[in-house]
C-alpha cells in the first residue's frame, strides 16, 4: 500500500507536534494533496530553487523542510514573485511542500539533538525549557566524553557540520577546557544569557551578531566560549532525523539534499588575529 502525503504528515506531527511551534511561526503544508502519494520524499532545511530543482530531478512527490516558505502573510503567490514561482513550479510538477519548523526545533528529539549528536555530545537537557515541559524546548545542553582545549572543540565542530564558505569561527581562550557545551540550531544569541546561567564552558549556534557577542565576552564572570556556524550547516543534521521519523510512516524513498543553501558562497582568505 503506498503512502501519501498525509501518512507522512501524520509521523512528522507525532515527531514535531504543532503546540510547540511558536505563535508567530507558519508550519505545515504549504501546498499540495494530502491524498497524493508520497513515495519519494526530499528533506531540506531552505524551500528555495535549488532545492525545488533537487526534488524534481530525484522524482520527489513531498519536500519536507525545516524553514516556511510563506513566514509573513502573504495576500498572493504570483508566479512573477521569488516564492510564488516556487509555489507554481511545485504544483506544476506535482510535489507538495511541508514545514516543521519551531516545533522540530522544541520537539524531543529536536533540531538541536541532532546538532548536539553531530558533534558528540550526550544531551542532559534543554536549553530554555518549555516552562510547562522539561523534556521540550530551544537548545540542548550536553556534555562531551571528556574535556579537550577549546581550540581542538572549534576543530571538532568544523569536522562534524558540512562545510559553507563562512566556515566555523570561536572567540575564547584556545587553551580553556571544554567538556559541557550549549547548543542551538539556527540564530541562538537570544540564549547567550541562558547559556551563561547554564554555565557550560562553550555556545554552538548561528548567526552570532558583533555586538550581543562582544558584549558576552566582556561580562564579569565566567562565560562560556562562542563557536558561530552557518544558520543551514547549524540545522542540517536535522535532515537526517526528519528522514528516519519519514520512513516510519511506511514503504518510502527518503533523500536528504547535501546542496548547501547557505547564501554565502564566496569568502576571501584573511588571518586570525
Amino acid at each position: 500500500m503506498s503512502v501519501s502525503v498525509a501518512d507522512v504528515i501524520a509521523a512528522l506531527d507525532a515527531a514535531y507536534p504543532r503546540e510547540l511551534a511558536e505563535s508567530w511561526d507558519a508550519v505545515g503544508l504549504v501546498c499540495g494533496d494530502p491524498a497524493e502519494p508520497a513515495d519519494r520524499v526530499l528533506v531540506c532545511v531552505d524551500p528555495v530553487a535549488a532545492t525545488v530543482d533537487e526534488a524534481i530531478e530525484t522524482g520527489a512527490r513531498l519536500i519536507v523542510a525545516h524553514h516556511p516558505l510563506l513566514l509573513r502573510g502573504v495576500h498572493g503567490v504570483a508566479a512573477d514573485s521569488a516564492k510564488g514561482s516556487l509555489v507554481h513550479r511545485m504544483i506544476r510538477e506535482g510535489i507538495a511542500l511541508f514545514c516543521a519548523h519551531t516545533n522540530a526545533d522544541s520537539a524531543n528529539p529536536g533540531v538541536s539533538d541532532a546538532l548536539a549528536a553531530a558533534l558528540g555530545l550526550t544531551v542532559l537537557r534543554p536549553l530554555a525549557p518549555h516552562a510547562d515541559d522539561a523534556d521540550t524546548g530551544i537548545g540542548r545542553i550536553g556534555e562531551l566524553p571528556g574535556p579537550e582545549p577549546f581550540a581542538r572543540f572549534v576543530e571538532r565542530v568544523g569536522a562534524a557540520l558540512p562545510s559553507t564558505a563562512p566556515g566555523v569561527y570561536g572567540a575564547g581562550d584556545p587553551d580553556r577546557p571544554i567538556r559541557t557545551v550549549a547548543v542551538s540550531g539556527g540564530a541562538g544569541d537570544s540564549y547567550l544569557a541562558a547559556a551563561t546561567e547554564a554555565g557550560v564552558d562553550a555556545y554552538v549556534t548561528a548567526d552570532l551578531r558583533h555586538h550581543p557577542a562582544g558584549e558576552h565576552l566582556e561580562q564579569r564572570g565566567p562565560a562560556p566560549a562562542l563557536v558561530g556556524v552557518t544558520h543551514w550547516a547549524s540545522e542540517w543534521p536535522w535532515c537526517g532525523q526528519a528522514a528516519e521519523v519519514i520512513r516510519s510512516a511506511g514503504t518510502v524513498e527518503v533523500h536528504v539534499s547535501t546542496r548547501c543553501t547557505d547564501p554565502w558562497n564566496v569568502r576571501a582568505n584573511g588571518s586570525t588575529k
